[in-house]
């Protein structure tokens, strides 16, 4: 990692071209900070907590194994913590807080990890074509996937974490609306949006999974996100135009979620658009013509092109000036907030831990339903679905699993001493009764003899 020249704004850009991260400060252009080891696939680059980048690696990208996942501390000049799970991961997710992370793979499966331990909670087959975006819900109670063939998934965080429910499938719905290739998933508190290959971007209920309205293009969409306040959406197209069109979030029955009006377009790129963001500045557009614009969108006009001709930009991230600068002493004893390398196998003793690994087939990819037609919604899943419908957050309710998964895990392994102590007793007491028994016979056969040899006596 190249040494730290500061800029003075409160945000700096980090952006993903291919062969290395580049950081940039926004309002001057100058170079931050470079680090050359980095080969991310679209979606696959995040940042963790505000200190931590963690990006998935394409060198073996398709392949069956190989994969990598790299994490570096933002404020520490160090080597990357390198992690080798069993397969390549292509598009990584992760909540809010940076406690969990979701990894997808080219055959399929998904990757969950608890990060600071870098436990792999669970692998599972998820859809049957090579993941492409992935994406947690605003409460991080849902984790939302997108692969090739245009399936959507929704999963059920509390259930994936749920040590009694890890025979049953936490798929709560599965979309098959669109045609082609997902390529990007924003969520909202009441609904998530997509966009597709297939030239349209169409927006879900979270809760139900229904479809509320559909948006089309007359070309492919590779990239999408909501500006701050998301009343609009920004919809970057295979051959660079930046299409705006305006929101009305209402409820999920409101079929005008998009305007009717023609969309506005943005241009600028002479490639596709492969990520968009928003800083306090504005509108950040990547594409692969190996240049990010920053918009001033009301104008239409490019306030600053960054331009660095080594590769097509695949990620975006605007981060906080402060998470580059070391933190003060008084700082690091009570900030625990750390990284460990991530399992590349699920550990024997999930079960006393609370996980387990389950690789089968989902019955509801393969039957085209959803989890709560098939009769298999666990109790949890309807929790959380009571919450959505009542308007409540159902994070305190994950909180309180996670709380209850720990006492779980504490019963379950004290259960396991337990029963190893029982097994010790009942192997110890058996011995005892055989030793009894052997020299209870050892002690009566002298007595036996004196017996025999009195009779004999009396005999003669």
């Amino acid at each position: 990692m190249e040494e730290m020249k500061m800029g003075v704004v409160g945000q700096v850009l980090a952006v993903c071209m291919g062969i290395g991260i580049t950081v940039w400060d926004m309002e001057t252009g100058d170079r931050v900070m470079h680090i050359p080891t980095c080969a991310s696939p679209p979606h696959g680059l995040l940042c963790l907590n505000d200190r931590f980048l963690v990006a998935s690696q394409v060198s073996r990208y398709r392949s069956v194994g190989g994969g990598s996942v790299f994490t570096w501390s933002l404020n520490k000049s160090q080597s990357p913590l390198r992690s080798y799970p069993i397969e390549a991961i292509g598009p990584l997710a992760s909540t809010k807080d940076g406690v969990y992370l979701a990894g997808g793979s080219p055959s399929g499966n998904v990757y969950l990890w608890q990060v600071t331990r870098g436990t792999l909670l669970k692998t599972w087959f998820a859809h049957r074509k090579p993941l492409n975006c992935m994406t947690f819900s605003e409460d991080d109670a849902l984790l939302i996937s997108g692969s090739e063939d245009g399936m959507i998934c929704v999963w059920c965080m509390i259930s994936l974490l749920d040590v009694e429910n890890f025979n049953n499938s936490p798929l709560l719905y599965c979309l098959v609306d669109h045609v082609s290739s997902i390529t990007g998933l924003l969520t909202t508190t009441s609904m998530f949006i997509s966009s597709s290959l297939d030239c349209t971007c169409k927006a879900w209920g979270l809760i139900s999974g229904s479809p509320i309205q559909t948006q089309e293009y007359s070309i492919g969409i590779t990239a999408i996100v909501l500006d701050p306040t998301e009343e609009h959406l920004f919809s970057g197209s295979i051959d660079g135009t930046i299409f705006i069109n305006v929101l009305h979030i209402g409820l999920e029955e409101d079929p005008s979620i998009f305007a009717e009006d023609q969309p506005v377009e943005l241009k600028g790129h002479n490639g596709s658009i492969t990520a968009m963001t928003f800083s306090a500045l504005g509108l950040l557009s990547a594409s692969t013509d190996c240049t990010v614009c920053l918009w001033n969108v009301a104008s239409g006009v490019i306030m600053r092109r960054f331009d660095h001709r080594k590769g097509p930009v695949t990620n975006l991230l605007v981060l906080p000036i402060s998470s580059l600068l070391p933190a003060p002493n008084h700082r690091r004893v009570f900030n625990q907030f750390r990284v460990s390398l991530l399992g590349k196998f699920p550990e024997l003793d999930k079960l006393s831990r609370g996980m387990i690994t389950t690789l089968h087939s989902c019955p509801s990819l393969e039957e085209n339903h959803t989890l709560g037609d098939s009769g298999s919604t666990s109790s949890m899943n309807r929790q959380i679905l009571r919450c959505r419908s009542q308007g409540q957050s159902p994070g305190a309710l994950e909180m309180k699993v996670d709380i209850n998964i720990e006492n779980r895990i504490w019963a379950l392994s004290m259960a396991k001493h337990v029963i190893e102590m029982n097994k010790h007793l009942q192997s110890r007491l058996l011995d005892m009764m055989q030793m009894r028994l052997f020299w209870g016979a050892k002690a009566t056969r002298p007595l036996q003899k004196r017996a025999r040899s009195s009779k004999l006596k009396n005999l003669h």
